[in-house]
């Protein structure tokens, strides 16, 4: 079976059921040895934009910046 077979299936489940799926193959991913570029068993930190204060004021002006150019 490919993904493409089974990702009309996957679609059609409910939210609650395809968060146990990214779970179960999230899982099964981190006791496969060759993931390649992630390690396994290794924790990765991903960057967020919580306490990241000022990003939403530097987000405002970028997008005020751009408005003004288009004028």
């Amino acid at each position: 079976m490919t993904l493409a077979d089974l990702l009309p299936a996957v679609r059609e489940l409910p939210a609650q059921d395809k968060l146990k799926l990214i779970r179960i193959l999230a899982e099964d991913l981190d006791t496969e040895e060759n993931i390649w570029p992630l390690e396994p068993h290794k924790i990765y930190d991903l960057p967020t934009p919580y306490d990241t204060f000022g990003a939403g004021r530097a987000l405002m002006e970028a997008m005020k910046q751009v408005d003004s150019q288009g004028e």
